[in-house]
């Protein structure tokens, strides 16, 4: 009866987890170029159970043995949380500073991180502007890099602004520089860190940019807001139903232990 208790918490705390995923992806549906998680679940490993008397007879010399029962399972639990990096909708926004990728890759960008130091961090959501120095940032201000690493200027003086399909940007006709685009060869070696960026980890291996950049287009994000509401409410039901059983474990425990063993 226990063992009931036991997986039907672990159930309640696998939905727990799953229902935080689904809620930041239904958050983020209009993100730019945001990516949905989604989680994979695995049962813990089975275990062989035994009735302990269940021998009528035992050799002599020999060990007693319980009788073999079958296998016993102590339920599931979210076991990873992985990126769904489908291309969603490229969208016009007649914005000249801004760009989306079609097809795989990501714009390096340089953020300063919390402790003051400077990383390269990279995402897919090209929807850039100008700061007052003129220098071309994201919208929480990482600064987009060029091919050597260094800031993107523009100056509006020097007229229209366009970026080609391999990244370069042009001013008033005039080439500047081009931006730098990276793409990699597992993406599930890439992290997820905050303001729809993504690090990279030892496991990461760096291959040649194929995609091609959409000048004044953003990618919306691949979230289908209809199929997360359906796995919430999915969610939020299997959740329900192991609580229940939680209630009716509960309620036989105090019976046992109120009622048989004043009984005895």
């Amino acid at each position: 009866m226990l063992r009931g208790l036991y997986i039907s918490g672990i159930g309640m705390q696998a939905q727990m987890n799953r229902m935080d995923v689904l809620s930041n992806n239904l958050a983020n549906a209009d993100t730019t170029a945001f990516k949905r998680d989604a989680t994979a679940s695995r049962a813990f490993t089975d275990e062989l159970m035994q009735r302990i008397h269940g021998e009528q007879s035992n050799p002599v010399g020999m060990q007693r043995h319980g009788r073999h029962i079958g296998q016993f399972s102590s339920g599931v639990f979210v076991d990873e949380v992985y990126t769904d990096f489908t291309q969603g909708r490229l969208r016009n926004v007649h914005d000249p500073y801004t760009a989306a990728i079609e097809g795989p890759g990501f714009f390096a960008v340089s953020v300063a991180l919390p402790t003051g130091e400077v990383a390269t961090r990279y995402t897919r959501d090209g929807n850039f502007t100008l700061n007052p120095n003129g220098m071309l940032v994201t919208k929480d201000g990482g600064m987009v890099l060029d091919q050597n690493d260094m800031p993107v200027y523009i100056s509006i003086a020097d007229g229209d602004t366009a970026i080609g399909l391999r990244g370069e940007v042009l001013s008033g006709g005039n080439y500047i520089t081009t931006l730098q685009l990276v793409d990699f060869e597992d993406y599930t070696t890439l992290r997820k860190v905050g303001n729809n960026y993504y690090d990279i980890t030892e496991q990461t291996q760096q291959v040649v940019f194929t995609g091609a950049v959409i000048h004044m287009h953003v990618e919306d994000s691949n979230i289908n807001a209809v199929r997360e509401m359906i796995e919430i409410i999915n969610v939020s039901r299997i959740y329900e139903a192991n609580a229940r059983f939680v209630q009716v474990m509960d309620t036989t425990l105090g019976k046992a232990v109120n009622d048989i063993a004043r009984k005895g």
